[in-house]
């Protein structure tokens, strides 16, 4: 596409407002927000406009775009299907080292089942085991860190702009080459975490540690087999093309419906609500970046973003307020703007790498940057666990991830 074809820089205005409306919201009208009707009615006053605009202009993009929001909503909801399927229970001695391997072992399944998977699958768990222990809100603000964000960078299931890339023409093995920072990012935060829970541990009543002790029950699984369908959506993923590949993450989903019993998805609390959420968010995502993204594409140089280290704090500052899928998309199509060397996607291997591990990593900065983190905030305060405001979680994001981000920087993206 030429210059003089691309759409005029007024049709940016829907995506604008519709990450603003996602950002915004939920902090001045929450009640208003938290129905569904509401955010479609959102998604459709805004997606409207180019929706008319691209059916008069360039129907093969509205297209393209629905086969991507096809692809992209059919794995999010096999994967939440599955997920939702297993329960693990249990009561284990919450010690500094137990929370730290609670903390590594979600991290890991996090780049296979999804970072929302992988956190509503171990919350409740890590909560019950450390109920009897006064000090917890740090365990939780460290699992956002890890197990909502961080860990989901080694495949395109772990976090939704690393499969949208996948969509994009990135190769599904592609993101295993971020295995260097995420390997650096995941050691450095849970050895803090371990020195942190190590130090709190010992100001625990001794009362707290008997009780911790003395009500111990192991871990137990129902709904295993749901494992197995993981296994499968990845299979699928990896080797299949649409639409046999969203055929085959249907019927895994299905049977899972089928021979899981109800009451495990019961007692993880899995409703239809996120889900319709997600479906309805990401329909006006999807319809209103669609001019954004062509006009990144053609005049993207001009806005002075070139080098690895601007994509990762550009891409991953953005992540943190607003949505990091379209985030992701949006610096994927200002980087192929500037016609770099093809080396993956249109792009090179530095510069895809830092808005990968900008938008996934980053996206734990605020409880607004990625999904689970206000879903995992919303569940510990149902157990109890005092979390910290808004600009009070950012205080901790702030002091531990910004340094840890800037040593990223000068490691790997410089």
């Amino acid at each position: 596409m030429t210059a003089s074809l691309a759409p005029p820089v007024y049709t940016v205005g829907p995506f604008v407002l519709m990450l603003l409306a996602i950002a915004l919201c939920p902090l001045w009208v929450p009640h208003w927000w938290e129905s569904n009707r509401n955010k479609l009615a959102v998604a459709a006053a805004l997606g409207l406009p180019v929706l008319a605009l691209y059916l008069a202009r360039r129907p093969a993009a509205l297209l393209g775009m629905a086969e991507d929001y096809v692809s992209f909503m059919v794995l999010l909801a096999g994967l939440y299907v599955m997920s939702g399927g297993i329960r693990l229970t249990g009561d284990l001695e919450a010690t500094p080292l137990t929370n730290s391997v609670f903390l590594a072992v979600g991290t890991l399944l996090a780049s296979f089942i999804g970072t929302t998977g992988a956190s509503m699958l171990l919350i409740r768990p890590l909560l019950q085991t450390n109920r009897e222990r006064r000090h917890v809100k740090h365990t939780v603000i460290f699992f956002i860190f890890l197990v909502s964000n961080v860990g989901g960078m080694l495949t395109p299931l772990g976090d939704p702009p690393l499969f949208l890339g996948y969509l994009s023409g990135v190769p599904f093995a592609w993101t295993f080459r971020l295995w260097p920072q995420w390997l650096f990012m995941v050691a450095v935060l849970l050895l803090l975490y371990f020195l942190w829970d190590t130090r709190r541990y010992v100001h625990e009543p001794l009362a707290a540690l008997r009780r911790d002790r003395a009500e111990i029950e192991p871990l137990r699984v129902r709904g295993g087999l749901n494992a197995l369908g993981l296994a499968l959506v990845v299979l699928a993923v990896a080797f299949l093309h649409a639409p046999w590949r969203e055929i085959a993450i249907v019927a895994v989903a299905g049977v899972s419906l089928w021979r899981t019993p109800a009451s495990v998805r019961r007692a993880n609390g899995v409703t239809a609500y996120p889900m319709t959420e997600v479906a309805v968010l990401f329909f006006g995502i999807f319809l209103t970046m669609i001019p954004a993204l062509e006009l990144l594409r053609v005049r993207g140089g001009e806005l002075g973003v070139r080098e690895p280290w601007q994509f990762f704090w550009a891409a991953g500052t953005l992540s943190s307020f607003l949505d990091n899928a379209p985030t992701y998309l949006t610096f994927l199509a200002l980087a192929q703007g500037l016609h770099l060397t093809d080396e993956v996607a249109g792009v090179t291997h530095a510069v895809l790498a830092a808005i990968s591990v900008g938008s996934v990593a980053m996206g734990a900065n605020s409880y607004i940057g990625n999904a689970p983190n206000f879903m995992v905030k919303s569940i510990a305060e149902e157990a109890k666990v005092a979390m910290p405001s808004f600009f009070g979680y950012m205080l901790y994001s702030g002091a531990i991830l910004v340094p840890l981000f800037v040593i990223v920087t000068l490691l790997f993206f410089r």
